[in-house]
């Protein structure tokens, strides 16, 4: 079993079926099966060998795409790396990575180029470059002309081999490099294809980037049935809005800020989404103003994934949404989870404590770190950091992170309690709690606010209304600041450690919102 299988089959018995849409291109799947083995082919020509390790900083692209698929033939370990990272962070991956080779867009080859000599890695004949040409990157251009389009050689794998390394968010701490087997990317194919409902006349849309794990969510199930992917360059709502409409679309997945862009574009109408089957929100839980929002106009596609990259899932499926919206679901097929205490024993069902699980999804361990890989795997089970609950019939419920847990007069502070009241404002598109530090309470609540465009509302205003609303007192939010937008990472998710330093800095980059009534 190793995932490079899937492409192979659907180029031979479904070979003119569309496999991939990405802007003006079309490829059907025999298509793009060739411009696989063209790249595959031209990296084994220059001395990659199973096992090596190709590093991308790549925005949305085909070639990105492409390399994911010829190292799923190859034995080739793809280590797609955020593009929104500077050189610093770079540099962190790339030490711990230690790529044979780098694929980068021209933005970040003086990026690339003075990390590698940091560290002494990588020859500059692995250096590509896609996009324009850049003196001593060799282009994506030069590097497959004149490979051959065949099947390139069996590498032997198994599905024990190294498919990938995905590094961590870092939205709270170090980033690791999560490692998956072509074992656990092939039951992410057919689990979640599963899950989803998906068939081989389905139609799916990626708009977010790429190189998140949670790209992999819908794109490998898309592949698994020889269904059409088709995925943005970046994400803009109008777009997607259009696109789903245009093609007819049947399934998506979007982070809760993505979702709340697309209902608040001005472009939107329920119409225009009629065709979805599946509209999945993941990476952060998503807030009840929202879900309502989407069973009240699109009635019937809702899911909602919880999860770890590490490796085990819950999944709340939309014949379930409407009974038990605040959950989270239940596991997925072959997953177990359990709530624990901080001796790591099971609390009574409807006690908070720890999230933790394991099943087929699960990593061998964090990349060349064994130490943090025991931190995270014990006895079996991944720790996942986060603080839920299970009712009586097994569904999970998000609290919050336990690295987001406020402590205020010795009281536990949910941020995601506060985030719920404050959405509920006609002016709020998105909100973001996080603690500061403070000499009487220890802790205390700071509101991050991004309001709705055209509506004014001073923070004062927007935190009295949210300490008129919140259910209790230490609930109440010490201050509130106004964003255009907030920082994100490639997967979407709030960096709420940027927005603290930011709050307690006022670092120039993160600039006050001027208030409306200035």
């Amino acid at each position: 079993m190793y995932l490079g299988e899937l492409l192979i089959r659907h180029a031979r018995y479904r070979p003119d079926h569309i496999g991939v849409v990405y802007k003006d291109h079309r490829l059907s799947y025999a298509a793009f099966n060739s411009d696989v083995n063209r790249l595959a082919n031209a990296l084994l020509s220059r001395g990659f060998q199973k096992g090596d390790r190709i590093a991308t900083v790549l925005p949305n692209c085909l070639e990105l795409l492409t390399l994911y698929w010829a190292a799923a033939k190859t034995g080739i370990v793809a280590v797609p790396v955020s593009p929104l990272l500077q050189e610093e962070g770079l540099l962190s991956l790339f030490a711990n990575a230690n790529p044979n080779g780098i694929l980068a867009s021209p933005a970040h080859c003086d990026a690339v180029r003075t990390i590698n000599n940091r560290l002494g890695s990588a020859g500059d004949d692995r250096f590509y470059s896609v996009g324009d040409a850049v003196t001593g990157f060799t282009s994506y251009e030069d590097l497959i002309d004149g490979a051959s389009t065949a099947e390139p050689d069996n590498a032997g794998l198994t599905g024990d081999d190294l498919y990938n390394i995905v590094y961590s968010s870092g939205t709270t701490g170090e980033p690791k490099g999560i490692t998956h087997t072509h074992y656990i990317r092939c039951m992410y194919a057919a689990l979640f294809a599963s899950s989803w409902r998906m068939t081989p006349e389905s139609t799916v849309l990626h708009s977010g980037a790429l190189v998140f794990n949670g790209a992999f969510v819908t794109m490998l199930p898309s592949f698994f049935c020889g269904a059409t992917f088709i995925f943005h360059e970046t994400f803009n709502a109008c777009e997607v809005n259009e696109t789903i409409a245009r093609e007819k679309v049947t399934h998506i997945m979007l982070v809760p800020s993505q979702i709340a862009a697309i209902f608040n574009a001005p472009n939107f109408s329920a119409h225009k989404l009629s065709s979805l089957e599946m509209l999945l929100s993941l990476g952060a839980p998503l807030h009840l103003e929202y879900k309502a929002r989407i069973a009240r106009e699109l009635p019937g596609c809702f899911h909602e994934l919880y999860g770890v990259t590490e490796g085990f899932i819950t999944i709340l499926d939309k014949t379930d949404f409407s009974r038990k919206p605040r959950s989270v679901g239940v596991p997925m097929q072959f997953n177990e989870i359990r709530i624990v205490d901080e001796k790591g024993e099971t609390v009574a069902t409807g006690e908070i404590g720890e999230i933790i699980g394991r099943g087929p999804l699960m990593m061998p361990g964090y990349y060349d770190r064994p130490d943090l890989t025991a931190e995270t795997i014990k006895d079996g089970w991944i720790y996942s950091g986060d603080l839920g609950t299970v009712d009586e019939e097994g569904f999970l419920y998000l609290v919050d992170r336990k690295k987001d847990m406020i402590i205020s007069g010795g009281v536990n502070v949910y941020p995601r309690d506060i985030e719920e009241v404050i959405v509920r404002h006609a002016s709020v598109e998105a909100a973001a709690v996080f603690g500061i530090s403070h000499d009487k309470w220890g802790e205390t609540p700071v509101a991050a606010i991004v309001t709705r465009d055209g509506i004014a509302i001073t923070a004062d205003a927007l935190r009295s209304w949210i300490n008129d609303h919140v259910g209790a007192k230490f609930q109440r939010v010490h201050d509130v600041f106004l964003l255009d937008e907030f920082p994100t990472n490639a997967a979407g998710k709030v960096l709420k450690r940027a927005l603290r330093d930011a709050y307690e800095n006022s670092l120039p980059e993160m600039p006050r919102q001027r208030e409306s009534s200035e």
